[in-house]
């Protein structure tokens, strides 16, 4: 008869396998838990310092530069240079909205000249200061969308809307592209300082918002419809009170070159819109030669064909269709007071003749914060990917054609256009749903 085998002899505690000891070891020494990963993901400065540091080493890595003409690194593809040349100006010929016509406020158009001085005329150390300033313009944006979001939900939504915003692509693009940080940081800035119940702060961002691009001033809206009567009018006296002090002297030394930077953007040809595909303009908005701005007749010359639909009766119909919004609106609460901003940025760019990029920049954080789901960041992806296959993926396939739309690119042009205007009119309806509703004790958010 055959013995049977005798049963394995147990092994002591804590012994079996390299690996099994490895991994026992690594467990009581080195435990992961879930609240150390929640002290990674919510630790906000950790974050700060990660979205500055990627930022800037990317700048170094990727320097700015002019070739033969020729725009590379980083900045290749935005409005950099065109800043550049403009700002060149002031070596020749003098100060902007003095001694020539610039399409942009006072605050911007002197910025961009005291950088190109302090630059020494050299574009690399232009682009590469223009872009540490913008840097910090968006950082600032990192923290007033922790903030608004924290106080419109909760902290950990707050940090959970400002990790996705460090990692979307069109933040990163623009603050190497464009001065719309800058403009984001001042409507983002206006819009807290109101939830805060600081009104002079408010009025006073929103000021300095204007005097850099006019988008800002579209807060005022937001003001009117939210804030105690007796404090409306003080704010707006003091936001545009400033506009005016700050154009008063300009306009005294020279009113013909000052005037242009009122007027200039708005008798633009139309340009990448569904205005522009009725007008049969198909390159992006851009003045003539640099000389042109020294001549401010120049400033109202139409780059293209003419509108056939008239400007005023596209504002007229925006008009009516935010005063609509305005007396229907029931929610006002803080989350009613963003969506009402969000909706107000909508309208004017829709009915704007043209469509600036850019702009995609200052609709990201009000789709953030209301809607933050995972159909509101589907939304900013999309609206991301229609935006950058338009430009620059199509326009850079147009050196053949002189910067035109033409051929075989028209089809599809057309289709990111109005898939791009679709997309930015359901986004409009959501806002107005919204404002429609009482306000919930969740939000919709789980």
């Amino acid at each position: 008869m055959s013995k049977k085998p005798s049963p394995p002899t147990p092994l002591p505690q804590g012994e079996g396998s390299k690996d099994s000891q490895i991994g026992n070891r690594y467990s009581s020494q080195s435990p992961i838990s879930t609240s150390s990963i929640g002290g990674l993901l919510g630790d906000f400065r950790l974050l700060v310092i990660l979205f500055v540091a990627f930022r800037l080493m990317l700048m170094m890595v990727y320097q700015p530069l002019n070739v033969q003409g020729t725009e590379r690194g980083i900045a290749a593809g935005g409005d950099f240079q065109t800043y550049f040349q403009i700002a060149s100006l002031s070596d020749t010929t003098g100060m902007p909205l003095r001694d020539w016509w610039s399409e942009f406020p006072p605050l911007w158009s002197y910025l961009s000249v005291v950088v190109y001085q302090v630059a020494g005329g050299n574009y690399g150390s232009f682009a590469m200061l223009l872009g540490l300033i913008f840097l910090i313009a968006d950082a600032g944006n990192l923290v007033l969308i922790r903030r608004i979001g924290a106080q419109l939900y909760r902290p950990e939504m707050g940090m959970a809307l400002v990790w996705i915003y460090a990692v979307l692509i069109a933040p990163l693009v623009f603050t190497s592209w464009t001065f719309e940080p800058l403009v984001v940081f001042a409507l983002l800035l206006g819009l807290w300082w109101l939830l805060q119940k600081r009104d002079i702060n408010s009025a006073v961002a929103v000021a300095v918002g204007t005097l850099i691009k006019f988008t800002p001033a579209l807060l005022l809206g937001a003001v009117w419809r939210f804030m105690e009567r007796g404090k409306v009018l003080r704010y707006s006296l003091i936001a545009l009170g400033i506009v005016v002090l700050v154009y008063v002297p300009f306009f005294m030394q020279n009113a013909a070159m000052t005037l242009p930077s009122l007027t200039a953007q708005f008798n633009k040809a139309s340009y990448q819109s569904v205005w522009a595909l009725i007008d049969g303009n198909y390159r992006t908005g851009n003045f003539g030669p640099l000389a042109d701005r020294l001549e401010p007749a120049k400033a109202n010359e139409v780059q293209g064909n003419p509108a056939r639909i008239p400007g005023w009766l596209r504002l007229g119909a925006a008009g009516a269709i935010g005063l609509f919004v305005f007396a229907r609106t029931r929610r006002f609460d803080d989350k009613g007071l963003v969506a009402f901003v969000g909706i107000t940025l909508l309208i004017f760019f829709l009915q704007a003749q043209g469509w600036s990029p850019q702009w995609l920049m200052q609709i990201i954080p009000f789709v953030l914060l209301c809607f933050p789901t995972k159909n509101g960041i589907y939304i900013i992806l999309l609206l991301s990917l229609v935006t950058f296959a338009e430009y620059p993926f199509l326009f850079i396939r147009t050196g053949d054609t002189g910067g035109e739309i033409t051929g075989a690119l028209l089809g599809p042009f057309t289709i990111l256009v109005l898939a791009r205007t679709a997309i930015l009119i359901g986004v409009g309806v959501g806002l107005y749903n919204i404002l429609r509703q009482e306000r919930s004790s969740t939000d919709g958010v789980t």
